[in-house]
């Protein structure tokens, strides 16, 4: 027999016991009525203690019962305790799962129903210009603005994407976002957006690009078949036919020459970044690059440029050869190609106090307007369009110097002042410089 069985035996008979000692059939009767609902009363705190305690869910806190009742809590608290770690299990998945989401570079919008904001990462927020917590249960419509998204919005063709502007740097330069909205559920909706602003930067560089060396291949191309033509058509004299000879020449070797520097930057962005294993003289690059530019002085202008080294420091210089070569003729090209003849050009290596080392070239040239600087390492820029090919220039030698200096961990700078000259130089990071230890 079960102990709850038992005590309504116990208590029947207790209360019976007492009426018959009253010698009494009805108290005896109603004595053990009596012990049965005396009985049911305790069962029932017991049964209420055990529901009060479900009803809070706590597995730590069961009460202490015997018996039935005590196998049930028991029982009862095992479930809960499972279901707690289930829960805990879920949750620590569903935490995940959304610090997963929150580190996504794309923007993930939860909607409901009636399109308020139900969960946001911090990118989307960023992407349409909203805050992610103090906007949830907002109406999505109500903070983006963009006439496209509302037209998006209350159309339902969701099968496709759509850009906005989004909040930039400036009011005058917006981000473009790329969004699309993709049901699920019971009507609600899950937005994703992605910031195509260097997408679509890189395809208008892209487009730049090809447009510019179209237009720098056509020119020569054009001079060179239209000399072809008039050689194969009109009878020349020696006189003019050497001439035609010579411009032709030139036109090639300009074609050359920007097929040469396209090569260049095409091998310098597709190649890994050289190593700090080959160290260089710095005496003997610059001896070489001063070599090449008063050969080229010699060249091109009527009064040769005066070209010296400044004396520096005795120095080891890591990296490539080839690249570091190629970045610093092409500074020294520049100075001689667009200072005036007979004027001062002057370049060498210096170390910094922060342990950097630069390679410079000043000139005495015309100098660049302040508002140029910042694009002169772009692709194709030129500050004098004429100017640059009338001294054979491709657009591409800064851009060279450019990717030869980040390649190098190093950056390129610029100074100049119109009228007086201009000062580049190539700054390498400590890493790659060391002095020369004298035996």
């Amino acid at each position: 027999m079960t102990r709850r069985a038992i005590e309504l035996l116990l208590l029947v008979a207790l209360g019976a016991v007492w009426g018959w000692a009253q010698e009494s059939a009805a108290i005896t009767f109603a004595g053990g009525l009596v012990g049965a609902l005396a009985w049911s009363f305790m069962d029932g705190l017991r049964a209420r203690r055990v529901m009060r305690w479900l009803n809070k869910g706590e597995a730590t806190r069961a009460p202490n019962l015997s018996g039935a009742w005590g196998e049930l809590v028991e029982r009862c608290r095992k479930v809960i305790k499972k279901l707690e770690k289930k829960a805990q299990s879920s949750d620590a998945r569903l935490e995940d799962f959304l610090a997963a989401i929150q580190a996504s570079p794309n923007g993930v919008v939860l909607l409901d129903s009636s399109g308020r904001i139900e969960w946001s990462n911090l990118t989307a927020a960023n992407h349409l210009g909203f805050d992610p917590q103090r906007d949830l249960g907002q109406y999505v419509r109500n903070l983006v603005r963009s006439p496209a998204f509302t037209a998006y919005l209350a159309g339902g063709d969701f099968g496709h994407e759509i850009q906005i502007d989004g909040p930039g740097p400036r009011p005058s330069q917006p981000t473009k976002i790329s969004l699309q909205i993709h049901p699920y559920g019971k009507k609600r909706k899950l937005m994703i957006t992605r910031d195509v602003t260097a997408v679509q930067l890189a395809e208008a560089m892209r487009r730049d690009f090809v447009a510019n060396v179209s237009h720098e291949i056509r020119t020569p191309l054009t001079v060179l078949s239209g000399f072809v033509e008039t050689m194969q058509s009109i009878p020349l004299e020696e006189a003019d036919r050497t001439r035609y000879l010579d411009l032709m020449s030139q036109q090639a070797h300009r074609m050359q020459t920007l097929v040469s520097d396209l090569l260049t930057l095409s091998r310098l962005e597709g190649s890994p970044a050289p190593g700090p294993g080959e160290w260089i003289g710095a005496d003997e690059l610059l001896r070489h690059v001063l070599s090449e530019a008063r050969g080229l002085t010699q060249a091109i202008a009527a009064t040769p440029h005066d070209i010296d080294p400044v004396s520096g420091p005795d120095l080891w210089i890591s990296g490539a050869r080839t690249e570091l070569l190629s970045a610093m003729s092409n500074l020294m090209s520049n100075a001689v190609r667009y200072t005036p003849g007979g004027g001062r050009i002057r370049s060498g290596w210096r170390l910094r106090p922060d342990g950097w080392v630069e390679f410079f070239v000043s000139d005495t040239g015309p100098g660049i307007a302040a508002e140029h600087i910042p694009r002169l390492t772009e692709r194709f820029y030129r500050v004098d369009r004429s100017r640059s090919r009338e001294t054979g220039g491709t657009g591409l030698g800064l851009a060279i110097v450019k990717h030869v200096a980040q390649r190098h961990g190093g950056h390129i700078e610029v100074k100049s002042t119109l009228g007086e000259g201009s000062t580049f130089a190539i700054a390498l990071p400590p890493s790659r410089v060391r002095e020369r230890v004298s035996d």
